[in-house]
């Protein structure tokens, strides 16, 4: 009888914990269902347990904490890297009515006071903090007479040395567990390798966690990346035209790049806006908001920008030159396109941006995290000149197997164009890599192989080579070209010091045997257009008339002061300019239109199709 009733009260605890989930999920999330791997998480969270979640940007993280943190008693602690991110995420949470609160570096004593007293009456359910904040004095101690509901690490990959934004002060919250041994700890991170999330597991003390892990393929991204020719501003310029009026963020290395960028776009009809932590304060947010609110359609940025953004229509994400690393990269062209609709990106690189990261390296003390910043360096580079499907490349680095995207990269677009036989090249190359000793780097072996007279070929004794001058009769970018394809197939690797050295791979090559391809086009100097895919896939429609709706939405949201895709949203637009809908039935079968924007709107784009038809008859 006991047992039955024992029953009865768990059920109905399950139950009641349920209505409160879905309720939460409803009203506060404005959510009637859980996305991929939500509901799990939040499961998690509620029982206390201890989780590392990997998930995509867009995914859904912040809502696997948040709202566990809504429907448990006590405060949820949420440790977040950046300032500005934590300013937005509880600015957001206040307008959701979700009682949110932080403790900052900018904040005064008597705010931190104020924010304290509110702990200590129970009146909040979220608390952020940097990690930072964990070393100050007394800290540790006032949490500890908080009823706690649990402990959130945000951006968890900053806790490991193998990740890209490695954090000391992350490497610190193993004290979190050692402190607070009955409270559950969440990890959350978009980007981790396997070796990432195992240190994460180890530095955080985390106890048999629940381990989730999102695919990393995002099926409406396409990727490009292309050779940088010159500063890459015609490349740019030639991409940006094919997304005029939509928003998109442009990367740049240094900030001195994004103000110089944004000044050459702005002169050439882009609306433009630079950012940059450099910037004075009020800069930076007339930039930002400038963005969000589409009064520019580009910014202009050093990666700063752009950690927990939450504009969704971000069409387009730019990289001017080679990120670090392919976790830097894809956390950034993940921005794009997170209302799920198809965004493009487009990475230029160059030689000269492998030599800067690498220079870098060289201040790194020897040792295992030296290694793995050249690997990282390596595996970034190879992916920039790879012929294979990006997103299964993307996916193998993160420890995922997938086939070929089909469609969703330049390199499987482009599938089809002519290669060339570059065998016998290719053993000229391997062949004075080895008989130089495999001690010298690219540079060299290419003076070597074109019959340079320069010092250093004098001084070695290579114009004595056999291989002296065999590859005269290609130019310098031919066997750079080479090089490259080589290094992608894994014939070759880098020296620690840039020297080339054979694999064994690429000693079979050198046998015999084993033929080698490359696109012919990588052995010319051309520029690339880029390609412009359909804003929206299934649909056969007119683009000119697409743009003319979107002329007519810009200027309905101009007129109201609201952002363009509050309107419309581009799906909508593309179904009108499919269907061509002249009379108000017609209109509403429209995905997006309701009978309110109908009223408000609908009208002004009849008319604008009416009139285009009219000009076709």
């Amino acid at each position: 009888m006991s047992s039955r009733r024992e029953k009865k009260v768990w059920y109905h605890s399950f139950m009641q914990r349920e209505r409160e989930i879905k309720e939460s999920l409803r009203t506060l999330f404005g959510h009637e269902d859980f996305r991929p791997l939500q509901r799990e998480a939040v499961e998690a969270s509620l029982a206390g347990r201890d989780l590392v979640m990997v998930l995509p940007t867009g995914g859904g993280k912040s809502l696997c904490y948040q709202l566990p943190a809504v429907v448990k008693e006590g405060v949820t602690v949420v440790v977040s890297p950046l300032l500005a991110l934590m300013v937005d995420q509880v600015r957001a949470l206040k307008l959701q009515g979700i009682a949110a609160e932080m403790i900052g570096s900018m904040q005064t004593a008597a705010e931190i006071s104020e924010v304290i007293g509110r702990l200590k009456r129970g009146e909040l359910k979220l608390l952020y903090v940097a990690p930072e904040r964990f070393a100050a004095p007394g800290f540790v101690e006032m949490l500890a007479s908080l009823p706690l509901a649990g402990f959130v690490v945000d951006e968890a990959h900053c806790v490991s040395e193998w990740g890209h934004e490695f954090r000391e002060d992350y490497r610190k919250l193993g004290l979190l567990k050692a402190r607070f041994p009955h409270l559950g700890v969440t990890a959350f991170t978009a980007t981790a390798t396997g070796e990432v999330e195992e240190d994460i597991v180890r530095q955080l003390g985390l106890v048999d966690p629940l381990r989730l892990r999102g695919s990393v393929y995002r099926d409406n991204l396409t990727l490009r990346a292309e050779p940088r020719v010159g500063d890459g501003l015609a490349q740019l310029e030639i991409f940006l035209k094919g997304f005029a009026g939509e928003s998109g963020i442009v990367y740049a290395f240094t900030r001195n790049q994004t103000e110089t960028l944004a000044a050459k776009l702005e002169a050439r009809g882009f609306r433009t806006v630079a950012y940059h932590a450099g910037m004075p304060a009020e800069r930076r947010q007339a930039a930002y908001h400038a963005f969000v609110h589409d009064e520019v359609d580009v910014v202009v940025a050093t990666v700063a920008f752009g950690m927990g953004i939450d504009k969704s229509n971000i069409r387009f994400v730019v990289h001017t030159s080679m990120p670090k690393t392919l976790e830097n990269y894809y956390q950034e062209v993940g921005r794009a396109g997170r209302d799920g609709l198809p965004a493009e990106t487009l990475l230029l690189y160059s030689a000269a941006d492998y030599a800067q990261r690498a220079s870098l390296l060289q201040d790194l003390p020897e040792g295992p995290y030296r290694q793995a910043a050249w690997l990282k360096l390596e595996k970034m580079l190879a992916y920039c000149r790879g012929e294979a499907c990006r997103h299964a490349a993307l996916a193998d680095y993160f420890g995922e197997s997938m086939a070929a995207c089909g469609s969703r990269c330049d390199n499987c677009l482009d599938g089809a164009r002519p290669r060339a036989d570059i065998t016998e090249e290719a053993r000229k190359l391997l062949s004075a890599i080895y008989r130089t000793g495999q001690r010298f780097g690219k540079g060299h072996l290419i003076d070597v192989l074109r019959g340079a007279k320069n010092r250093k070929v004098l001084q070695f004794g290579h114009d004595a080579l056999s291989v002296y001058g065999i590859g005269a009769a290609h130019e310098r970018g031919y066997w750079e070209a080479v090089a490259e394809r080589l290094a992608e197939l894994g014939l070759i690797r880098r020296g620690e010091h840039g020297s080339l050295l054979l694999t064994s791979a690429g000693a079979d090559v050198l046998k015999g045997g084993v033929r080698v391809g490359i696109r012919a086009e990588r052995l010319q100097v051309a520029r690339k257009r880029a390609k412009r895919a359909a804003p929206v896939e299934g649909l056969e429609y007119d683009k000119a008339i697409f743009d003319r709706l979107r002329e007519v939405r810009k200027k309905l949201a101009e007129r109201d002061g609201v952002p363009a895709y509050i309107v419309f949203g581009d799906r909508t637009l593309a179904q009108m300019a499919a269907k061509l809908p002249v009379d108000k039935d017609a209109m509403l079968a429209i995905g997006g239109v309701g009978e309110k924007k109908f009223e408000r709107y609908g009208e002004a784009f009849i008319e604008a199709i009416e009139e285009m038809v009219h000009e076709r008859m």
